[in-house]
């Protein structure tokens, strides 16, 4: 019971996270903004916080593809025009890939449930894709699929490192992302413009880094990576389901975003694909029988409040 709280705890949080980033994105340029959120992540806890048990190589590839990737990917598709709630949506194509990669690198047995659930879950993100198309570039959308593969792979390599200590596996990986996130936006937005965004960090950035690198990273991290080093993979991903209902939800409340009604179709269609994908013939989360390093249970505590 109290790892599905605590998996429930995460969906809340990481639902409010879009509309974070959203206001963030406003001032700050997103690769200039994610590396900022992970130098905040990693500084000043690794030097306190001792290394994940796993090789470097896994710590790499899991900062590379759960963080460097998939928040890379998504940010630059929030600031190209993907609205907050429908990212919450399209990012959970996550689960569909996770499920997928850790039957093939794994040898978590899919069952037919599960392909199934694939199918429908793709056929709904195809009809979400056609509405959002009608009215806009799909770009934005298909930018956002790209963060949802990476952070599948990147949930397999977490499954693979079993790592007891979910807030080490965080911060340590953290260290992955801030230089090559710098040298993107050198590239992309020049100096002058990330002296400008540094210049105008305003409150509104302040608050959307303190949110992303406290409750989503900090907290939120360290939570699911303790449950997915706990257990199957496909047993954890069903309870980020209500990411997205939380993400539309917050969306229209806070930033008055409407789905039209094609792409709702297509969001309760991929919901149903997902649900079934995994959820077929998973082990429902149990208590696990390895120990559990402290601090793990800490950021739990501050997870559910």
């Amino acid at each position: 019971m109290r790892d599905r709280l605590l998996a429930v705890a995460v969906a809340v949080i990481w639902g409010c996270n879009f509309v974070a980033i959203h206001y963030g994105l406003a001032d700050v340029p997103p690769f200039l903004f994610l590396a900022i959120r992970f130098v905040l992540v990693a500084f000043p806890l690794v030097l306190f916080v001792p290394r994940p048990a796993a090789s470097w190589q896994a710590v790499v590839g899991i900062g590379l593809f759960m963080s460097c990737g998939q928040f890379g990917l998504l940010y630059l598709a929030m600031s190209i025009g993907m609205p907050a709630g429908l990212a919450s949506l399209v990012l959970q194509a996550q689960v569909v890939f996770t499920v997928l990669i850790a039957w093939l690198a794994l040898g978590e047995r899919a069952a037919g449930r599960q392909l199934v659930g694939v199918v429908v879950g793709t056929v709904g993100l195809v009809v979400v894709a056609v509405g959002f198309g009608a009215d806009a570039s799909v770009v934005p959308l298909l930018v956002t699929v790209g963060g949802a593969l990476s952070w599948a792979i990147g949930n397999v390599l977490a499954r693979a490192a079993k790592v007891a200590s979910g807030l080490s596996l965080v911060v340590w990986s953290a260290l992955v992302v801030p230089l090559p996130c710098l040298a993107v936006s050198l590239v992309v937005d020049g100096p002058d413009e990330i002296g400008r965004a540094l210049g105008d960090f305003g409150w509104a950035a302040v608050a959307s880094t303190a949110y992303t690198v406290v409750g989503a990273s900090l907290v939120g991290y360290t939570i699911f990576n303790s449950l997915v080093a706990r257990h199957p993979a496909a047993a954890v991903v069903p309870y980020i389901l209500l990411v997205p209902p939380v993400g539309l939800l917050t969306a229209w409340l806070v930033l008055d975003e409407v789905p039209s009604a094609i792409e709702l179709v297509g969001a309760v269609v991929m919901l149903v694909g997902v649900a079934v994908a995994s959820t077929g013939g998973r082990r429902p989360i149990t208590p696990s029988a390895e120990p559990i390093a402290p601090s793990a249970p800490a950021a739990g505590a501050s997870g559910s409040r």
